[in-house]
């Protein structure tokens, strides 16, 4: 069974930086493509980050380009995503997608609101 339990939200000012994690078990993790997704309240599910099952390739929304950073180590199965100068507009749930790459928000290989996904991690930035 695949489990992907989130961590690392908080309360942060603009500006600020946090640095979510997101431990996989129960799938092969080194061979599985990884994505972050974002839901702000009343809004639906928006594709922020995607990483190459070894590392090398990586894509993001043009809204975090340059500003929030995937990454992923295989040895201890876990994904990260560090987000800086982060802005009001970036408060969401996020949440991070077993399996599905993104070349952009309408290019992916998988459904993102089908599959598999933590639970989530609230970021709300506010000053």
């Amino acid at each position: 069974e695949v489990q992907l339990v989130e961590s690392g939200g908080g309360l942060v000012q603009p500006g600020g930086s946090l640095r979510l994690a997101c431990a996989a078990s129960g799938f092969t993790f080194g061979t599985s493509a990884m994505t972050w997704v974002r839901q702000a309240p009343g809004k639906g599910l928006e594709w922020v980050s995607s990483i190459s099952t070894g590392g090398s390739n990586t894509r993001y929304v043009d809204s975090v380009k340059g500003r929030f950073t995937i990454a992923r180590d295989n040895a201890k199965n876990t994904l990260y995503l560090q987000l800086n100068s982060l802005k009001t507009e970036d408060t969401a749930m996020y949440y991070c997608v077993e399996g599905v790459y993104c070349l952009s928000g309408s290019l992916c290989s998988g459904d993102l609101s089908t599959s598999a996904r933590g639970q989530g991690t609230q970021v709300t930035v506010s000053s």
